[in-house]
């Protein structure tokens, strides 16, 4: 199998990413209303453990949808999509430090990893719309950081928006690429 039949394989199984997205949104949406409504500590609690289960719930709502919900077993897209699956966790140490230091910059600071978790994404899809998405998470959560540090849930509206915004783009282009 060539990459661009991989990449395509994962394009169609994941629909362009829009279960995942869709679901991470959710996610974040849930966090920033709670940081919002009730408490930054119930917000992080619930992005965090949320995390856990995207992946799981992605493949849920796949299922639910009556596709596909897993590559094959031997694909050799596999083993970059379970990589790409611990950059996150691997950098949850990194969020805290910054959280410790300034409660605001949880948000930021995970959108900064989020963000660079999705960059290996363009690759494993051959879609180069997750640069933009990682792109803009990764700027977004500088700027928050560095200019808006005073607004705790900021982050999490705007990921929120971001993710959910991109799942429907990458269910719209998904189709649409050719490598």
């Amino acid at each position: 199998m060539n990459i661009s039949d991989a990449q395509r394989d994962v394009r169609t199984v994941f629909l362009g990413g829009f279960a995942g997205q869709l679901v991470s949104g959710g996610v974040w949406l849930l966090s920033a209303a709670l940081a919002t409504w009730h408490s930054p500590r119930t917000a992080i609690l619930v992005v965090v453990v949320g995390g856990v289960f995207i992946f799981p719930l992605t493949q849920l709502l796949l299922h639910l949808m009556g596709g596909p919900f897993a590559l094959p077993k031997g694909h050799p897209m596999n083993a970059l999509a379970r990589q790409v699956a611990f950059v996150v966790p691997l950098n949850l140490p990194l969020v805290g430090a910054a959280t410790l230091y300034r409660l605001n910059w949880f948000y930021p600071a995970l959108m900064i990893v989020v963000g660079a978790h999705y960059l290996p994404f363009m690759f494993l899809y051959g879609m180069w719309q997750f640069g933009v998405l990682a792109a803009s998470l990764i700027v977004v959560g500088i700027g928050i950081a560095l200019y808006l540090p005073t607004v705790f849930s900021l982050g999490g509206w705007l990921t929120a928006v971001l993710l959910l915004v991109f799942a429907f783009t990458g269910r719209s282009v998904a189709p649409k690429c050719i490598r």
